[in-house]
């Protein structure tokens, strides 16, 4: 099967290579260092621990073992860290400067995985969530490198996916040391997909040991104060084509009751910025572009984030903080950051790729879920009418993260190179 699968890649390159064109034309990023794809990286001079996290909400997961593992091993081993997202890349950049070394991961071919780890120089292999890559994990296997799956989740999509293919998988696990996972739930689910027992280790989610840097708090307070200090200011985080619309209809009500309410959309794909800034306008909202870099105007209702990386820094800015791909079925995106900060979170009904996350949080009377947009509408006006209520979910956001630290150590004991 594998032999199958390794051909159909092949084949697929080209067309692979076309996505990425096609997808330049929003991110021009996407177009170079193609060479890197290919696993033609600058060599390394000694030994290294490469830490692979596909797109940004990994690599946030990352960050936290990744700054571990530089006070631990550097400078004797290298740090690399790869990602397949421009956007992975430039929090990389923004985050870690020059303590690690950034390339894109290699596409999963043998020749491509093969000449990467021999310029590389890979003792261990860290690989966040749910990358499951059959020619990766079995050259890694065959060259004796130790491989780990850290902060593992597997949603109950994917694991209905790959139980269609459940021999792979079950060849493909053989190859982890450990599989750190998320919760109970997650630890299951690769158990039921032919993961040894053995190698199994209930962590918690590392994303609870993410600590938010000052600097990057203060550029959030920075925002505010551009905004208005009381101004209300609402984030509508992470959000999904159909999704931006149900939530200018509840913005629009919400000011009915709070004129002077702001609201800064964050799309999750910045590429889409231009279709719903023509949403905005078609609605009649005055709308600033936050690659405009200009100071925020007084009759400007919505702040659209365009650029990439600063999600964090705009949590800080925020008084509440709804977080999307949950009003339509994509399953919901992470709720960690705005709790950290203590920003009261709303989500929609769908977050079936956070489940334990979301319920954890909601318990705590930290999270609100509605069902819709007039629901949404409700909740956040509520909210704001409240200060008192306000700031007393936000303490339950911090208290709930405090209480569920941990995942971090529980990973670096297992790691030993």
């Amino acid at each position: 099967m594998r032999f199958i699968y390794t051909i159909i890649y092949y084949l697929a390159t080209p067309f692979i290579l076309l996505r990425l064109l096609w997808r330049s034309r929003h991110t021009k990023d996407y177009r170079k260092r193609w060479n890197e794809r290919f696993g033609f990286i600058t060599p390394v001079a000694q030994k290294s621990i490469w830490v692979h996290a596909v797109s940004v909400g990994e690599t946030l997961a990352a960050l936290p073992l990744i700054k571990a593992l530089i006070a631990r091993y550097s400078p004797e081993f290298t740090i690399i860290v790869t990602t397949a997202t421009p956007t992975a890349s430039a929090l990389v950049t923004e985050r870690l400067k020059t303590q690690v070394i950034h390339t894109y991961a290699p596409f999963d071919t043998p020749t491509a995985v093969t000449r990467f780890l021999k310029r590389a120089q890979v003792t261990l292999c860290i690989i966040m969530e749910t990358e499951l890559w059959p020619n990766l994990l079995m050259i890694c296997k065959k060259q004796k490198i130790k491989m780990m799956l850290a902060n593992a989740r597997l949603s109950e999509k994917s694991f209905l996916r790959y139980l269609r293919i459940k021999k792979l998988m079950r060849l493909m696990l053989t190859a982890y040391d450990v599989v750190a996972a998320q919760g109970v739930l997650d630890g299951e689910r690769f158990l039921q997909l032919g993961l040894d027992p053995k190698k199994l280790m209930i962590t918690g989610n590392i994303k609870f040991d993410l600590h938010i840097p000052d600097a990057i708090v203060a550029k959030g307070k920075a925002l505010r104060a551009e905004i208005g200090e009381t101004t209300p200011v609402l984030i509508a985080a992470s959000t999904h084509d159909g999704e931006e619309s149900l939530i200018l209809d509840a913005f629009q009500k919400m000011r009915e009751k709070i004129p002077n309410l702001f609201l800064i959309l964050v799309p999750r794909h910045p590429s889409r910025a231009p279709k719903v800034a023509e949403l905005c306008h078609r609605k009649n909202y005055s709308l600033q572009l936050r690659s405009q870099q200009k100071p925020i105007e007084k009759n400007s209702a919505i702040l659209l984030v365009d650029t990439i990386g600063e999600l964090t820094m705009i949590y800080a800015a925020s008084d509440i903080a709804f977080v999307g791909g949950s009003l339509v079925p994509v399953g919901g995106h992470n709720v960690i950051e705005p709790a950290t900060l203590g920003i009261p979170i709303i989500t929609g009904p769908h977050l079936q790729n956070f489940t334990e996350i979301a319920q954890l949080l909601q318990h705590a009377g930290a999270l609100q879920i509605v069902a819709d947009e007039n629901q949404l509408s409700d909740t956040v006006t509520a909210l704001f009418i409240s200060t008192d209520l306000r700031e007393k979910i936000g303490e339950s956001a911090k208290k709930a993260i405090a209480e569920n630290r941990g995942a971090l150590e529980k990973h670096l004991s297992q790691i030993n190179v």
